[in-house]
């Protein structure tokens, strides 16, 4: 078993719940995954994780987005420092893009708050500024209900990403 997984189950219930609102701010989807333990081995952390955010609905997507600063910022609303730290690292490409390009970015993310009333989510890790803005523009023109759906999958891809890297801590 992995020691982080092994030392994850053994934890407190508190240690283990900020474990997993550093990879997903959605505490009912945290709790959710605090209530499975023990989880046996990283195939069931994964399966379980996907089958726990399967069953969350807007707010709890909202509630997770939240903790996501914009593309090419460095603060989110409700972000705990982990959850800040690999925000950092997945954005990282960005931090180095053209100012023109930043520009652009911080023009669209706002006509998208505007637009849909959250956070553009995107899994940024490997991203240049440049295709996190293509593709940004490319969902400016979804519905909100096909644009939530979209959010959501990256907010999965995203906790996959951070579980992995927890994982390794």
């Amino acid at each position: 078993m992995n020691a982080m997984l092994a030392a994850w189950n053994a934890a407190d219930e508190a240690a283990a719940l900020d474990a997993m609102i550093a990879c997903c701010g959605a505490r009912r989807w945290a709790a959710a995954m605090v209530a499975e333990r023990p989880i046996e081995n990283l195939e069931k952390l994964f399966a379980t994780a996907d089958q726990i955010w399967s069953t969350m609905e807007m707010q709890d997507w909202m509630e997770a987005f939240a903790c996501h600063p914009r593309i090419g910022e460095r603060k989110a609303a409700h972000a705990i420092a982990k959850s800040m730290e690999w925000s950092r690292q997945e954005q990282s490409t960005a931090s180095g893009a053209d100012q023109r390009i930043l520009a652009r970015l911080a023009e669209a993310n706002a006509v998208y708050e505007e637009r849909f009333g959250f956070t553009y989510i995107v899994c940024a890790t490997g991203r240049s500024a440049e295709e996190m803005l293509a593709i940004l523009e490319r969902r400016l023109k979804n519905n909100r209900e096909t644009e939530l759906r979209e959010a959501a999958g990256q907010q999965q891809r995203i906790t996959e990403i951070r579980l992995r890297k927890w994982l390794k801590e």
